[in-house]
């Protein structure tokens, strides 16, 4: 289990060089069984990434590359913004809360300066910073692993640090969101940290513009009937929109500040 995430991976990568791949490669160049590698093709497959072969599989989707977080936070900034200052008005004195890692989840924290008796647990550095001298924040860290590229906590010890808390509300960011395949993340250890997020809290508010929707990331972090809440931009269009509503879903529009 310990090597099924890089060589599926590497899978991926050579897929994507390539536009097709065959098992029996695979099993040379990895050294593993045939049916090992076919799993590892179905993984990829059942994330609308690849279509299985006679022999193998073939390329469908390319999935985007990750960015770092001081990329990620000058992309889309206003409407971050926006979607950040609509979330914020679902927090109410008294919540306690999860506020995921992210440079969208990170405006929704610059917007919560002035509420009172709220905590907050999160596993992003520059969330507990930004609310460090918020005087009616209670801050919790997650603790763990430290993942550079995203300033978030991961691991074992950050997973196990949700098990004796019970959340109001989860404030999750994500890299894809797919109608058919859900939450999305490049990042395995983040998946199952958002996993375990999704699992302490009775609410589940994704925030992410519309520039997400369609994308499929590597990790899937839950289908979408878990989600109860998803606070996006009017670039939504009405496919996804549609999509999200019939599955029960309430999509909230954030209005630019004027």
């Amino acid at each position: 289990m310990r090597n099924t995430r890089p060589r599926r991976q590497q899978i991926l990568q050579l897929l994507i060089e390539q536009g097709s791949v065959q098992v029996s490669d695979l099993v040379e160049q990895f050294g593993v069984s045939a049916v090992t590698i076919r799993t590892d093709l179905g993984q990829i497959e059942s994330q609308g990434l690849a279509t299985r072969t006679h022999g193998g599989a073939t390329l469908v989707r390319v999935p985007p590359q990750e960015q770092d977080i001081h990329e990620k936070d000058v992309l889309n900034l206003s409407l971050k913004e926006s979607i950040g200052a609509r979330a914020a008005q679902l927090v109410q004195p008294g919540d306690n809360i999860i506020i995921d890692s992210g440079s969208t989840t990170m405006t929704l924290a610059r917007h919560l300066h002035d509420q009172r008796e709220v905590t907050v647990m999160t596993n992003g550095l520059n969330i507990a910073w930004e609310l460090a001298n918020a005087p009616g924040i209670n801050v919790l860290l997650t603790g763990g692993v430290l993942r550079k590229q995203s300033l978030s906590l991961q691991g074992s010890q950050a997973e196990s640090s949700l098990t004796t808390y019970s959340f109001d509300t989860l404030f999750l960011g994500v890299d894809g969101l797919d109608l058919q395949f859900g939450l999305t993340t490049h990042d395995e250890g983040e998946a199952r940290l958002n996993h375990r997020m999704v699992e302490r809290a009775r609410r589940i508010v994704v925030l992410t513009d519309a520039s997400k929707f369609g994308r499929v990331s590597l990790h899937r972090i839950v289908r979408l009937d878990q989600v109860h809440a998803i606070i996006t931009d009017s670039g939504i269009d009405d496919a996804t929109r549609d999509g999200l509503l019939q599955q029960g879903i309430e999509v909230i529009i954030a209005e630019p500040s004027s």
